[in-house]
């Protein structure tokens, strides 16, 4: 897994080949055309994309509108802002409407670590995942960051699509499915189950490789979908391996781990160890350092694997 890419870059070029087959896609943003990689979008479809400015909850009624009007609007912007600032538009007039509009939320975790917490989105998983009617997609890979683009302008209703920033290797294997509430096992092993999205899907197979050195066989799954949730394979892991640990790039407080946990509590309890950042505000300072720092890395899982089957 040396090669690593950019699922931004990925994002762009799907949502091109999409809207030159379809002319109801268009584009809405928040002065993040550059951001956002819809530069390229611009010069093909300059009439189909709308800059709204800095206003991201005009920015989300504007989306709102178009899908009413029967388009196909892909509303991107810097994920906190996105989350944030318009977070009752995303309730009531995208996920209440059920008005099909995929929000796209650019850059999201702790992609903008040296601009510090007001940049950080760590909080937009808890937040929409609170919502009705509105999946929550949380790409691993460019290939899974394409079928994501794919699935959602096909998708009825709206969606939540957290496109990231960091640059990440291929982990999606070919041929596998991408569907609302499945999952992706992608090592088998029966002491203990990783189950990670987005980012940490690379860092989990990473970290069961060292655990496979250390006689330590950990199952690893790739649950792209936060919302819809992928409970069978939840509740699988729970039955036949001695313990969970989750990893994502937020917090703790509502996301992967909280939907997991509350899964495994009602229905097979279960030893835990959940990744993320602490109910905190994340700290300034670069990705990485920010990654080290909460211990989302290979090692931090390795750590955790570790306590757990040793409690």
């Amino acid at each position: 897994m040396s090669e690593t890419y950019d699922c931004r870059q990925a994002f762009a070029e799907e949502l091109l080949a999409l809207a030159r087959r379809d002319a109801r896609i268009v584009a809405v943003c928040n002065d993040s055309v550059g951001s956002s990689n819809l530069g390229g979008f611009r010069e093909e479809f300059p009439d189909r994309l709308i800059n709204v400015g800095i206003a991201e909850q005009d920015m989300v009624g504007v989306g709102a509108g178009l899908a009413n009007g029967g388009f196909i609007p892909f509303v991107c912007a810097a994920a906190p802002f996105l989350t944030g600032r318009a977070l009752e538009q995303i309730k009531a007039d995208v996920a209440y409407s059920q008005a099909p509009v995929i929000l796209c939320g650019m850059s999201p975790g702790m992609a903008y670590g040296e601009l510090g917490p007001t940049h950080h989105s760590i909080e937009d998983l808890s937040w929409l995942r609170a919502i009705a009617n509105l999946p929550v997609v949380v790409p691993a890979d460019p290939i899974q960051t394409r079928a994501a683009v794919r699935w959602a302008a096909g998708h009825t209703g709206p969606a939540y699509l957290r496109i990231g920033r960091f640059k990440v290797p291929v982990t999606t294997p070919a041929h596998a499915p991408f569907e609302p509430g499945r999952a992706i096992r992608l090592t088998d092993g029966d002491d203990a189950a990783v189950i990670a999205a987005g980012t940490m899907v690379s860092r989990a197979l990473s970290a069961a490789e060292h655990l496979r050195k250390e006689g330590v066989h950990a199952r690893v799954i790739d649950m792209p979908f936060i919302d819809p949730l992928d409970e069978g394979a939840v509740l699988e892991a729970a039955r036949t391996t001695r313990g969970i640990v989750t990893a994502e790039e937020g917090t703790v407080s509502g996301g992967l781990g909280a939907a997991v946990a509350s899964t495994v509590v009602q229905h097979c309890p279960v030893r835990m160890r959940i990744l993320g950042v602490p109910h905190v505000f994340a700290p300034t300072g670069s990705p990485g350092f920010l990654l080290e720092h909460f211990g989302l890395t290979a090692e931090g899982i390795v750590r955790a694997v570790r306590e757990l089957l040793a409690a």
